[in-house]
């Protein structure tokens, strides 16, 4: 009994012993502030968590799971001096209860012990952000016996960044086109899908804060402002590995995300080097070489590759001169499926003195994430960028063979130096500037010296000879100019058929043309009717020209100009001579009468003709005492709108004259002249 009784009363005392160890870890995760860590955390119910200076990102254990049951949390944020936090519920999913009393979220002040809180799924902050105006918050996560519930996933930032948003915003949420956000630390493993790479852009269903870090533009450890702006969507958003994510092939979406980043062209490599390489012999005896000039990305054929088992293998790139570099991209080589898959960077300014890359953490030596396969590019950023003119790659691990291309992001570098202040040697007496006015009838005008007395003989000089220049080419503009409208003006006095000819002359000027308005130019009399022994008009030989206006270019003329003109022929010089490089003229046909004449030769003026011989007059002609001829019994053709009374069968009697064109009768003593009838 004793024995049980002992036995017993050692087991209440174990029961006790882990009571008190109970209450003691209790007291120590809910204990004063003073013993604990600023921006810590403590218990077996924190998830993730990263907890930057200026911002960070915490979740309960296994979200966005079922956290589990009975668990504790607790994390200590502070804000840097002379700011207060700010703080924003990316989700909160605590099973309810009355009171929140089986699991909860309390905000407290431990400065003032204000409290926000307790929350669960049911009773949770009204608004969020939540501006608070402490410096300083204590969260306190704990549960107890529940069946659902997600957990809490919660990010801050300072009340520099009132802009900050969730891990979990996506680019849908976004309502304007151009768009300036805060994204605070840690949100890199919160659980989000993106689709896309940096060049193409992203879905805008991705996860906003997320895709910024696989974008290269903020770093997962502090976070940062993020400038984007939503443009139309593409057809397809090829998948890309860039550091440390891995982004998935999406669809046609109606909006992209596009990261502004200002720093992020290739640079050129000048020159590589390598501890070692790698000469290899293949089958056939024939020697390849995997020297390190085959590391430039984009390069065809084979890469570097470090001789094998050589240990503290290194690449070397130099830019020629210091440049700012933001990022670096990799790639192995497919011919053996080699690649690298992780490495540390280090930078040095004259090649001898190397200093390692440790990223915004400043705290170790910062290992990036290398390639997966051979074939695809990675990418990683470096931030803050590195100033650098020689970048050393140190490979960590390795598939089969130590094998990369490598190409850097960057730009060049932008120094800005302060003025030095002037100090005057104390031998010499520096003089006070004096202020100097303008006349007001004089405009000072930066880079040119206006005043005789101050002005540069060289620029005096320059500024008269460039004078001279400009004049003088305006002269000959002008020059130019008038002479090319003096021809124009004196080719354009063309003949009107009718207007009496000028004088044949090359030269014709505008004020021979008779002015609009003016009295009207007389034509040539016709000749007296039956008077065919006149010679022709020169119109029926002459071609027919078109008056033009005086501002217009006369046209071509095809008629070989006469010869008191200055008109000689073209002179073939050689066989390359074609058609269209010389004035060619045709040859006006010979003056003939445009429309036919009577058989027989003109008589002598001032003859009287006879009626004898004249056909279609039988009358006359018995009257006259003329035999009758066979000519007399031709019936002329009836023309289109004759009366029929004039000709044929239907002929006027013999003895009768027709009327003339005015109605009166012709004589047979008045002579008989050619009619001439205008074509239908």
């Amino acid at each position: 009994m004793r024995a049980g009784g002992g036995g017993g009363g050692g087991g209440g005392g174990g029961g006790a012993l882990g009571l008190a160890l109970e209450l003691l870890r209790r007291c120590l995760l809910l204990g004063p502030l003073g013993l604990r860590p600023a921006g810590g955390q403590d218990g077996d119910g924190c998830g993730h968590t990263v907890l930057a200076a200026r911002s960070g990102t915490l979740s309960s254990r296994n979200y966005p799971g079922t956290y589990p049951n009975h668990t504790a949390c607790r994390w200590q944020l502070r804000a840097p001096p002379d700011t207060s936090l700010i703080l924003v519920f990316g989700d909160l999913d605590l099973e309810p209860s009355e009171r929140c009393a089986r699991s909860s979220l309390l905000l407290t002040d431990p400065d003032s012990g204000a409290t926000y809180g307790p929350y669960c799924r049911d009773s949770g902050p009204t608004a969020s952000p939540l501006v608070t105006n402490w410096s300083s918050v204590t969260v306190l996560f704990s549960s107890s016996s529940h069946r659902s519930g997600r957990g809490l996933l919660l990010s801050y930032a300072s009340s520099q960044h009132p802009d900050v948003v969730s891990c979990l915003k996506r680019g849908t949420h976004l309502a304007q086109e151009h768009t300036s956000v805060y994204c605070p630390a840690g949100c890199k493993d919160i659980e989000g899908d993106i689709w896309g790479n940096a060049h193409q852009g992203y879905r805008d269903t991705s996860v906003l804060c997320k895709a910024a870090v696989h974008a290269g533009v903020i770093a997962d450890e502090t976070g940062g402002q993020v400038t984007l702006s939503q443009e139309k969507g593409i057809t397809l958003y090829e998948s890309a590995f860039a550091n440390g994510l891995h982004s998935k092939r999406g669809s046609l979406s109606e909006k992209r995300l596009l990261f502004h980043r200002a720093c992020g062209d290739a640079l050129e490599v000048a020159a590589f080097n390598a501890s070692s390489w790698w000469q290899e012999v293949d089958a056939l005896g024939q020697e390849r070489g995997w020297a390190a000039e085959r590391a430039a990305l984009g390069t065809p054929g084979p890469s570097w590759a470090a001789e094998p088992g050589a240990e503290a293998a290194w690449l070397e790139l130099d830019l020629g001169t210091r440049r700012n570099v933001t990022g670096i991209v990799t790639k192995g080589s497919e011919m053996y499926d080699c690649y690298v898959t992780s490495y540390s960077v280090s930078s040095s300014r004259d090649g001898r003195n190397w200093r390692p890359y440790r990223g915004s953490g400043g705290q170790e030596d910062k290992v990036f994430e290398g390639n997966v396969d051979s074939r695809g590019e990675v990418s990683n950023a470096f931030i803050p960028p590195i100033v650098t003119r020689y970048l050393r790659v140190t490979p960590h691990s390795w598939h089969q063979r130590i094998a990369m291309k490598v190409a850097l992001l960057g730009c060049p570098t932008v120094r800005v130096r302060a003025p030095r202040p002037y100090a005057p040697s104390d031998h010499q007496e520096v003089p006070l500037p004096v202020p100097t006015s303008h006349s007001p009838g004089r405009t000072p005008v930066p880079g040119v010296a206006l005043d005789p007395e101050k002005a540069d003989p060289t620029l005096l000089v320059l500024l008269l000879v460039g004078g001279f220049v400009l004049g003088s080419s305006l002269l000959l503009l002008a020059f130019l100019c008038r002479r090319r409208r003096k021809p124009a003006a004196e080719l354009n006095c063309g003949i009107v058929k009718g207007y009496p000819k000028l004088e044949s002359s090359q030269v014709c000027s505008l004020g021979s043309l008779p002015p609009p308005g003016s009295t009207p130019p007389s034509f040539p009399a016709a000749a007296a009717l039956g008077d065919l022994s006149q010679p022709h008009s020169p119109e029926y030989a002459e071609p027919d020209l078109v008056q033009v206006s005086p501002s217009s270019q006369p046209g071509p003329s095809t008629f070989k100009p006469p010869p008191d003109e200055g008109y000689t022929l073209p002179l073939v010089v050689s066989h390359y001579a074609v058609p269209g490089q010389y004035h060619e003229y045709a040859e006006p046909l010979p003056p003939e009468p445009e429309y036919a004449t009577p058989f027989g030769d003109p008589e002598p003026l001032g003859t009287r003709r006879s009626p004898c011989g004249i056909a279609g007059l039988p009358a006359a002609l018995s009257r006259a005492g003329c035999p009758e001829s066979p000519l007399a019994r031709y019936d002329a053709p009836t023309l289109p709108g004759e009366p029929q009374g004039l000709s044929g069968a239907n002929a006027a009697p013999r003895g009768e004259l027709p009327p003339g064109p005015h109605g009166d009768s012709v004589s047979p003593e008045r002579p008989y002249s050619h009619v001439y009838h205008e074509a239908w």
